[in-house]
């Protein structure tokens, strides 16, 4: 879907001010809600394409006027109650109903095994690889209204397939329940002036990991 997330090539949102020495968090609410969306992941309800689905869905007007991390927790709020964990009452309210603990909770020492453990998404496939490093593709031009991790600016552009990444858990489906799906990624870089015609910054390239159901020969 063409979300607000998809910035490639807007103006008018003024430059990205990089800070000497960042801190891991500018408040501690950060810290907590980077542990309750953690947790709340923990609880096997939503996928990871479910939940980065759920942040690019955000209206345009709340994605731009929110912090990382207010989005993270708006999109949660959406994903707790579309899986009934929690009521609309309860989150209008600020309180939790009593109810019995979840199965699945995660206990807090159970953190650090879990963070090591991680989501790995990388899959085998038995399919052959239908592109090569040097060939040229085209991303093609799509514009699903459900989730694609296929950026809007590169859609209609042509660049070079660099690698073959193997295969991986396509997240078209994955983020609407419709299974893995995996398929094969690959490395394509874009040259600058492709992409961003004449303008574009000399010696500029894009480099891009896509699904091969992305691709089509350029």
């Amino acid at each position: 879907m063409n979300g607000p997330q998809d910035l490639g090539g807007r103006m008018g949102f003024g430059p990205v001010l990089p800070e000497d020495n960042e801190p891991l968090f500018h408040a501690e609410w950060e810290a907590r809600a980077l542990g309750v969306v953690l947790a709340c992941g923990a609880l096997g309800q939503w996928t990871l394409d479910e939940n980065r689905h759920a942040r690019e869905s955000l209206h345009p007007a709340i994605y731009y006027a929110s912090s990382y991390y207010e989005i993270w927790i708006r999109a949660l709020e959406v994903l707790l109650l579309r899986h009934g964990l929690i009521s609309a009452e309860e989150l209008e309210s600020g309180a939790a109903a009593p109810a019995a603990p979840h199965p699945r909770r995660l206990a807090a020492t159970a953190v650090p095994a879990a963070l090591a453990r991680g989501g790995p998404t990388d899959r085998d496939i038995d399919t052959p690889p239908r592109y090569a490093p040097g060939d040229r593709v085209r991303a093609r031009q799509m514009h699903p209204k459900t989730h694609t991790r296929l950026p809007r600016y590169l859609t209609g552009h042509s660049g070079v397939i660099e690698a073959d990444r193997g295969g991986y858990v396509l997240p078209d489906t994955n983020a609407h329940g419709l299974g893995e799906h995996p398929q094969r990624l690959y490395t394509v870089v874009f040259d600058g002036r492709e992409v961003w015609g004449e303008g574009a910054e000399p010696g500029l390239t894009i480099s891009a990991d896509l699904w091969e159901g992305y691709l089509e020969n350029a």
